[in-house]
């Protein structure tokens, strides 16, 4: 059975989804269960490499029994030069040459060169999130995100992949297939979806530390509604961080943004916050998840974050703030909240 999925809000002004599992779509992302063209081809490899090996295995079964209970004529058949020169050379070169044929020419989509592209992304993976530069025609960043990319569906998004410090691994299971992002070099690969929905992605290499919790979100909207999303960012950039219908409560926390060092680590677009540290807030209150894909995006799992992100995932690189009391904690949620 497929993972629950979600339709993405209506770009701009919703926020996010609600509940953990459609906020992740299913935890741990599925493999078997393609949604694009990249990953199909590797489901459609994968199941016949499964149906190969049960074979194989009846096969050495079969064998098993004849050795140990067959009767004499067939254990001498068996064990003759002729059943180790067919069985044990002839027919694996045989089968594995075809299978070899057959799965290069079944995913020659995931490494010929891309044709048209409907946009392209650059995915860079940290100690322990990703981050992410929607680019332009001229390949320079146009928007920054983090831990979320944002794509139409239907249509190849082409994708950059780098490392700012260890070996990671990008894999979003149902888009495309897993490549590593080795620091010092550029990746490319290739994903699409072909319907609505929010897609669950993993780091597949390990990285140290809470490498089991950095997780990824991919959300495909119908191409109309991509468009109308891209455009609310790129006006997003253009302004001051926004105000709320609880103005007070977000600028006690704007200014606690400030004043206990948020904004060392963390970039705001619109105010004096430009660290480059830590995931990029500009749009972290419509974000599906937290905590790299973690945990839904809601104003309690904030609080428990920025109060102590350290008791959800231990090891990551933000400190704890448990000397915040309740209403700072509340304020700072407020905030974050704001930021669409």
């Amino acid at each position: 059975m497929s993972p629950p999925t979600s339709t993405p809000s209506a770009p701009g002004n919703a926020g996010p989804v609600d509940g953990l599992a459609n906020s992740l779509a299913g935890w741990p992302p599925p493999v078997l269960d393609p949604a694009g063209p990249f990953a199909g081809s590797i489901s459609t490899l994968s199941w016949i490499l499964f149906a190969m090996g049960v074979g194989v295995l009846l096969v050495v079964l079969v064998a098993l029994w004849i050795a140990l209970f067959g009767k004499e004529r067939l254990r001498e058949r068996l064990g003759g030069s002729k059943a180790i020169w067919i069985g044990g050379i002839a027919f694996p070169v045989v089968v594995l040459s075809v299978l070899l044929v057959y799965g290069l020419t079944l995913t020659r989509n995931l490494t010929a060169p891309p044709g048209p592209v409907a946009m392209k992304a650059r995915i860079t993976g940290e100690m322990w999130w990703w981050r992410v530069d929607y680019l332009g025609d001229n390949g320079q960043p146009q928007l920054r995100d983090a831990n979320e990319l944002h794509i139409p569906t239907g249509r190849t998004v082409l994708l950059e992949l780098e490392s700012n410090d260890v070996i990671h691994s990008f894999w979003v299971p149902r888009l495309s297939g897993k490549l590593d992002m080795i620091p010092g070099r550029r990746n490319v690969m290739k994903i699409q979806a072909d319907k609505p929905g929010v897609y669950g992605g993993q780091c597949a290499e390990y990285c140290g530390g809470p490498h089991a919790l950095m997780g990824f979100v991919v959300v495909a909207h119908e191409p109309a509604d991509f468009a109308r999303w891209l455009a609310a960012r790129k006006q997003r950039l253009q302004q001051a961080a926004p105000a709320t219908a609880t103005p007070a409560s977000v600028s006690r926390g704007a200014q606690l943004f400030q004043s206990t060092g948020c904004a060392a680590c963390h970039r705001v677009a619109g105010t004096e916050a430009n660290g480059l540290a830590g995931p990029d807030l500009t749009h972290i209150g419509t974000r599906q998840s937290l905590g790299a894909g973690i945990l839904p995006n809601n104003r309690g799992t904030l609080i428990g974050w920025i109060g102590n992100s350290q008791a959800i995932k231990p090891g990551n690189r933000m400190p704890p703030y448990t000397m915040l009391p309740g209403e700072d904690l509340q304020a700072l949620a407020d905030y974050m909240q704001a930021q669409k």
